[in-house]
């Protein structure tokens, strides 16, 4: 399989979900998971060769015109990602498959789902810096439509929207920074700007195209202060919470900081921005964490918590750091996608959304009972897990951080105990204690929902006792590409008593003391009074601004009267063309020759009396007869300065439009005076000033030198390769020969309104 076409799979085959899934009826659902399963077997086979430092690059050209080619390359960072989106992939088109059996719209949801993978698999694999754009946006479109899946509720939609806005602004600012970066560049590759980086970061523009790309990256994986999407998304149903907001989508970001290390990680502006962001979003998110109730709402603030310190990390830098941003980043996905599927199975079994509300489901449920610890422990720190050996990373890379290292490791500890709580009100208070009477009649979960837990518990567990294996094949070269130089760690469940060591225990042993007093740190962690400060309120506060806008600006420009939008439409013409006029009022000559002739004059002169005159008439016929006199007046002066055929032209149309004036309108009553004293000076301003700017531009117009290579063009063309010696005839019928036929058309379909006008009979 090409690498092309492992991205467009999913594309290829959405369209025929709906249709399949009626088509084979609510048990094969499971036969969608092959898809990604394929696809992880697929990228699974580059492994061996990325561990030895090769890397595979695919270009199709894109728009060649243009140097845009649809790139993808393949080193440890991005197969990585496509591991995790395909195999964890695999395991939530299986859990959809029977959590939403029987649903009414299952054949939909597997078409986004499958829409969204393959998004966030080009996303990943992108070399281009314009096509990685483009996946990023179809994410943040298909996440929109699978948040508001359930597009009844109003909550759903309101989720959907809330986070379509805020990723679409940071898309629009990172599309934004990807454009300078490709000026500053001289291309969008991002391996070419890898390789002049030393160019690119001393260019006085480079600041302005990381803040906008940080400020993308940012919302995409929901920083503070745009973290609050992330936790309203959770509207959504349980798979596109475990798939999308734990494991995939909201690494996005994270990804992009990764991937772009190389290049900005010397500069100022990148730790300086970066660490402080992600240590606020860590401990924020994880205080946020504990004072939720709802199991989803709680995971979810755990995983901004989470996206934070991958920040933090990056932010950081160093090869500690980065080594410990890419284990954490892995055990993360393990145990958060696990732990939201669970908190989908007590749902789905319990119809219970509140860990604190349930107890004692570990003898009705003992394989769910061994996944949710499996997954906690990884979460909580505890060895001999993946998430152990994270944390002392992390912890390793904090205390050698180069800015403010006791305050991050102060930051990380606390909140590390914060996270340590939400372990164990999803890992152990629903299955441990006193079994609840009205829970007693429950069952284990069928096989497709506990599977995918289950398996991806062990794998965080099994990857914590054998670090060597996960270590030499996927860690390794994912950091190598991360920090762009050959990297060799050495990752070891056991490095004796230390330092760090003491505070994973101080963590864990504040971790009980938190869950066991989560009553006070609740009414302790965030005072109510400033709920309404909150970005979250910001939010809600500007979009009730926008729609006020809106609600006014449609009262203003659409009022329903022509005169208005007229006036509208008149005004700003004048403003946007008399500004720059004004601007150069010194190149407007008034320096033209008098006219010579006395009929010149007289034109001259008779044109705006008539104007004058049609528009202080009452009667109908007498304004229509002055609007003649205007245009039969224009007519002669084409005919005195040598435009015969304008002429023509213009006493043709004339003379119809007299007549048509005439019988339209000669049976209407005279005109009233309608509009008062002040709108009246209103109109005879605008209309001052517009006819003042049009004939500033005209004059304007007739001072500048025209180019005599059109001119010369048409002249020497005329003849052989139009036949004509009318140069004119032969521009409106062979050079501007659709342009022609156009009025032709126009002129035939007013010829027709006017006959059927004619050939009206009103009965009476």
């Amino acid at each position: 399989m090409d690498v092309l076409l492992a991205v467009l799979s999913g594309f290829l085959l959405a369209p025929l979900a709906p249709w399949l899934d009626r088509r084979l009826g609510k048990r094969w659902g499971w036969m969608w998971a092959l898809v990604p399963l394929g696809l992880f077997l697929f990228f699974l086979r580059f492994v061996p060769a990325l561990a030895r430092g090769e890397a595979f690059t695919r270009r199709v050209p894109w728009i060649p015109r243009l140097d845009i080619h649809l790139s993808f390359h393949l080193d440890g960072l991005s197969v990585l990602f496509a591991l995790l989106i395909s195999g964890i992939g695999a395991l939530i088109f299986l859990y959809a498959a029977r959590y939403l059996e029987g649903h009414p719209h299952r054949g939909r949801f597997f078409l986004l789902l499958l829409g969204f993978m393959a998004s966030m698999l080009g996303l990943v694999l992108a070399e281009n810096a314009l096509a990685l754009f483009v996946f990023w946006e179809l994410t943040s479109l298909s996440s929109y439509l699978l948040i508001g899946f359930e597009h009844e509720r109003e909550s759903a939609r309101s989720a959907a929207l809330q986070a379509l806005l805020v990723t679409g602004a940071g898309g629009l600012a990172l599309l934004t920074g990807w454009i300078l970066l490709g000026q500053i560049g001289g291309g969008f590759e991002i391996t070419q700007w890898r390789s002049q980086r030393e160019q690119l970061i001393v260019h006085p523009h480079a600041r302005w195209a990381l803040a906008l790309i940080l400020l993308g990256a940012f919302t995409k994986s929901a920083q503070f202060p745009v973290h609050f999407w992330l936790p309203n998304a959770m509207e959504a149903p349980t798979p596109v919470s475990a798939y999308l907001h734990s494991a995939t989508m909201v690494k996005a970001g994270v990804y992009l900081l990764a991937r772009l290390q190389p290049i900005f990680g010397t500069m100022d502006l990148w730790g300086a921005t970066i660490v402080p962001v992600g240590a606020v979003t860590f401990s924020l998110g994880a205080l946020l964490a504990v004072r939720q109730s709802e199991a989803k709402r709680l995971l979810a603030y755990s995983t901004v918590s989470a996206l934070g310190l991958l920040t933090l990390l990056l932010g950081i830098g160093t090869p500690t750091a980065v080594t410990a941003a890419m284990v954490f980043l892995l055990a993360h996905a393990l145990y958060k996608a696990a732990l939201f599927l669970i908190a989908g199975i007590l749902d789905h079994e319990t119809g219970v959304r509140e860990p604190e509300r349930l107890a004692g489901l570990r003898r009705a449920m003992p394989i769910t009972t061994v996944a949710a610890v499996l997954a906690a422990a990884s979460l909580a720190g505890l060895p001999p897990s993946l998430g152990f050996l994270s944390k002392e990373l992390f912890y390793e890379a904090l205390r050698a951080a180069p800015r403010w290292p006791l305050l991050l490791l102060g930051n990380a500890v606390l909140a590390g105990m914060a996270l340590v709580a939400v372990a164990g009100l999803m890992g152990v208070r629903p299955f441990f204690g006193r079994e609840r009477s009205e829970l007693q009649f429950l069952h284990e979960a069928p096989r497709p929902l506990w599977l995918g837990p289950l398996l991806l518990g062990l794998s965080g567990t099994i990857a914590g006792l054998w670090p060597a294996g996960v270590e030499r094949t996927l860690l390794n070269p994912a950091i190598t590409a991360t920090l762009g130089q050959p990297a060799h760690i050495h990752l070891a469940a056991w490095h004796g008593l230390n330092p760090t060591l003491l505070l994973s225990a101080l963590t864990i042993a504040g971790g009980v003391g938190v869950y066991t007093g989560r009553g006070i740190v609740r009414a302790l962690a965030v005072p109510r009074v400033l709920a309404r400060f909150t970005p979250s309120a910001g939010y809600a506060a500007l979009l009730n601004g926008i729609f006020t806008l809106a609600r006014f600006q449609t009262r203003v420009l659409q009022s329903g009267h022509l005169r208005y939008y007229l006036l509208t439409i008149i005004a700003w013409t004048v403003g946007i063309v008399g500004y720059p006029l004004l601007r150069r009022a010194d190149g407007i000559a008034l320096r033209r020759s008098a006219p010579e002739h006395m009929m010149d004059i007289g034109l001259a002169l008779l044109i705006p009396l008539a104007a004058l005159a049609a528009v202080r008439f009452t009667s109908r016929l007498a304004a229509i007869a002055a609007l003649g006199v205007v245009g039969y007046a224009i007519a002669l002066l084409y005919m005195i300065f040598g435009a015969p055929d304008l002429a023509l032209t213009q006493f043709m149309v004339e003379s119809l439009t007299v007549i048509l004036f005439v019988l339209v309108f000669y049976r209407l009553p005279r005109f009233a005076t309608l509009s008062g004293r002040w709108a009246r000076a209103r109109d005879v301003v605008v209309s001052a000033l517009a006819g003042g700017v049009v004939s500033a531009l005209v004059l304007s117009v007739l001072e500048m030198s025209p180019p005599n290579v059109i001119s010369e063009y048409f002249v020497h063309k005329s003849v052989p390769e139009a036949h004509g010696r009318n140069v004119v005839n032969v521009i409106l019928v062979d050079f501007r020969a659709l342009d022609t036929l156009g009025e032709i058309t126009v002129l035939a379909l007013a010829g027709l309104g006017v006959y059927a006008l004619m050939r009206l009979r009103v009965e009476e």
